[in-house]
């Protein structure tokens, strides 16, 4: 289960075991015309939680293409809105991987304004090379099967 990390700092995240939290502003752009987070932010903000979630692992998308031609693609989304941000507000996006199995990594998403959930979602992300799903390599899965980052396969 996702949880709460507290906002650590404005600029900062932590990663505590497998969860990561990201703190994010609402900016005018992120809003609809009613000031409000545009349902399609959300998304944007789940991507940049996955892709510091990655990062605090010790890997980085363009490495990754780099050394082994992996990329990830989102094939499933599952998203629950339960409340709005507005304009300024401060968020906070927590990641969990919560399984995986072969190429396909599952994460639980949340965002969160003074620890109450306004958004959760479910995400599968497949790992792909030359276009195609492929399994995991060596050197990511030993990371997700050793402590602190343990997640079930």
């Amino acid at each position: 289960m996702v949880k709460d990390c507290g906002v650590a700092a404005l600029t900062g995240a932590q990663m505590p075991e497998n969860r990561h939290c990201l703190t994010v502003r609402v900016y005018y752009e992120d809003t609809d015309f009613s000031g409000r987070v545009y349902h399609a932010s959300y998304l944007r903000f789940f991507e940049r939680g996955r892709t510091e979630w990655l990062r605090g692992c010790g890997f980085q998308h363009n490495l990754l293409v780099q050394s082994n031609g992996l990329a990830f693609a989102v094939t499933k989304l599952q998203v629950e809105f339960a409340a709005p941000a507005s304009i300024d507000d401060l968020l906070e996006v927590v990641t969990e991987l919560s399984g995986f199995r072969g190429p396909v990594l599952n994460f639980r998403q949340v965002v969160n304004r003074e620890g109450a959930p306004l958004v959760i979602g479910s995400i599968d992300v497949v790992a792909i090379k030359n276009n195609r799903a492929v399994r995991l390599p060596r050197e990511i899965l030993k990371l997700l099967m050793a402590a602190p980052h343990r997640v079930q396969s």
